[in-house]
């Protein structure tokens, strides 16, 4: 089979897509920092796009995402990118804003809630097409006293040209994501000097947008809209049949990168209920419905580190960034080609997380099992 040559692009300011593995199904087993499904995170079912035809499959994004990441990637945007998962203390402001503009409404305060609604209608389209990224939000103080907590560490392997485009596959999603937020977020572990003329966008749902004020938090921290499961000793992702992401790697010829963020798991733990057990019956209708299963997980207490609450216990992360994959740029690529490429990148993941499994926290026994 005749592959054509990679056609480096150079767009006025290369973009790095984040895509995380958002696992759709139900845990199997029980584990300590289980990351089969994460927190329920008000998904709304018109929102959702099951990436089967995307590429990551195990990932549910908005149809805008999609035709955001592409137009980025055709290099004619200088828009910065998608948040997956902020954690929970950001969640409830956008809630909270809400029912106060609900409430102002009924008070002589009313004109707040009709310009700012006025605002959204005005501003609607904006996070599909770049949103408003502020730069000095990743700069924030607050964000290194976030990363020391854990802490949360960003390892480089090889460059990343800023000649060209890439795709990373964040594994695994985990509850909140904190490996890719703190690393690809906030520049609180210098994402920027180690890999410098390379902008790094993640990908969210669009529904995180429609709460007021919240999406604007979020559109200034660059955000627009945009598998796994497993037992002690082994990580699975599922991966083997999700292609969608390399096909549209292939038709920009945007580089594929793998990155693994060794302790994501471990910040929660995760209640798993009884097969035919009610919470599980209600777990398996919800997941038929949406896509996905809501999970009921639990970390340390605000007073102490016995105590279960929400707060994630301090667990070293460290995000490893991999090998590229080079992607030549291939309008209509045939499924031989991308299955080729798919396996490459599934090497190349299995490779990092193999060569750097006992530098961060696991044992030589532990494996990593794509299904």
């Amino acid at each position: 089979m005749s592959i054509p040559h990679p056609t480096p692009s150079h767009p006025s300011l290369p973009h790095c897509f984040i895509l995380l593995i958002l696992p759709p199904t139900l845990p199997p087993y029980p584990s300590h920092g289980y990351h089969q499904s994460g927190p329920p995170h008000g998904y709304l079912g018109q929102h959702l796009w099951n990436l089967r035809c995307f590429g990551l499959g195990a990932v549910s994004l908005p149809a805008g995402s999609r035709a955001s990441i592409q137009t980025a990637l055709r290099g004619g945007s200088r828009w910065g990118g998608h948040v997956p998962a902020h954690p929970p203390p950001w969640l409830p402001a956008g809630t909270v804003s809400l029912l106060l503009l609900i409430y102002l409404v009924f008070t002589s305060f009313w004109p707040i809630s009709a310009l700012y609604l006025a605002w959204v209608i005005f501003d609607w389209d904006t996070p599909e097409k770049g949103g408003r990224r502020l730069p000095c939000l990743r700069q924030w103080p607050v964000w290194r006293h976030f990363r020391d907590y854990f802490p949360v560490k960003l390892v480089k392997t090889h460059d990343l040209s800023p000649s060209h485009n890439y795709i990373i596959g964040s594994h695994p999603h985990g509850i909140l994501c904190v490996g890719a937020f703190c690393n690809f977020v906030t520049g609180s572990t210098g994402f920027g000097e180690m890999f410098p003329g390379i902008r790094p966008s993640l990908t969210t749902l669009a529904g995180n947008f429609r709460l007021p004020v919240f999406r604007e938090y979020l559109m200034s921290g660059g955000d627009c809209t945009g598998g796994g499961g497993g037992r002690p000793g082994v990580t699975t992702l599922i991966l083997k049949n999700r292609k969608g992401f390399v096909r549209m790697a292939l038709q920009h010829g945007a580089y594929l990168v793998p990155s693994f963020s060794f302790g994501e798991n471990d910040l929660f733990r995760q209640v798993v209920f009884e097969e035919g057990s009610w919470m599980r019956s209600i777990q398996q209708r919800f997941q038929k419905m949406m896509g996905f299963a809501p999970c009921v997980f639990y970390g340390r207490g605000l007073t102490s580190v016995r105590s279960r609450g929400f707060l994630p216990y301090a667990r070293p992360i460290t995000t490893v960034v991999g090998e590229p994959v080079t992607v030549p740029k291939i309008e209509d690529p045939s499924c031989e080609t991308v299955d080729m490429y798919h396996e490459m990148y599934v090497r190349s993941l299995l490779k990092l997380f193999n060569e750097n499994k006992t530098k961060y926290g696991l044992s030589e026994t532990d494996e990593l099992h794509i299904l």
